[in-house]
């Protein structure tokens, strides 16, 4: 009589097929990013949509500390002297933007670290001006070109997508030849 295997926990289960790059990044990425207090690593990643574009020019995220008794967090932001009263303005807005990112009041304050945009080691990140944060227009040749490639595709949403990875390629193999 032919014996049932158990099936494996779902722990040891292995995926078949292709894995996303960042599922398999994920672990090394979040360990990172909770070594600096971010739990939550879109605070870093999507910084600019955030705290909005004007907001991101003059200020980076450093770090989230936790008190001991854990009843809400400190973020600590980066900003040039100059900005700071500005910021200092808009820190109950940025507070609720940064808590509907992690769904509840996680931050309970937001503390501002000035810093010159060279000198010491956490100051050495470039701030930009809101003008210069923007990305160029694209190449029109390149657009077309693009375009052209993604043109069979029937689905809009995936011809869009390869419309744009398209011309992300030809815009670097561009600025690599030139």
């Amino acid at each position: 009589m032919a014996r049932a295997t158990a099936p494996m926990p779902s722990s040891q289960r292995r995926t078949r097929g292709f894995e996303a790059a960042s599922g398999l990044l994920k672990d090394q990425v979040r360990v990172a990013g909770e070594s600096r207090g971010f739990a939550v690593a879109r605070l870093l990643t999507h910084w600019t949509e955030i705290a909005g574009e004007q907001m991101a020019a003059i200020t980076r995220p450093v770090k989230v500390g936790y008190g001991r008794e854990g009843m809400g967090a400190t973020l600590t932001l980066l900003v040039q002297a100059a900005h700071a009263p500005m910021v200092q303005m808009d820190l109950p807005r940025l507070k609720e933007r940064v808590n509907a990112v992690y769904g509840y009041n996680a931050i309970a304050r937001i503390s501002l670290t000035q810093t010159a945009a060279t000198g010491f080691a956490e100051g050495q990140a470039q701030f930009l001006p809101a003008a210069a944060a923007r990305p160029a227009a694209p190449d029109p040749v390149l657009q077309a070109e693009a375009a052209r490639t993604a043109a069979p595709i029937r689905d809009e949403g995936l011809r869009a997508a390869l419309e744009a990875l398209a011309q992300n390629i030809l815009t670097r193999r561009k600025s690599k030849e030139g």
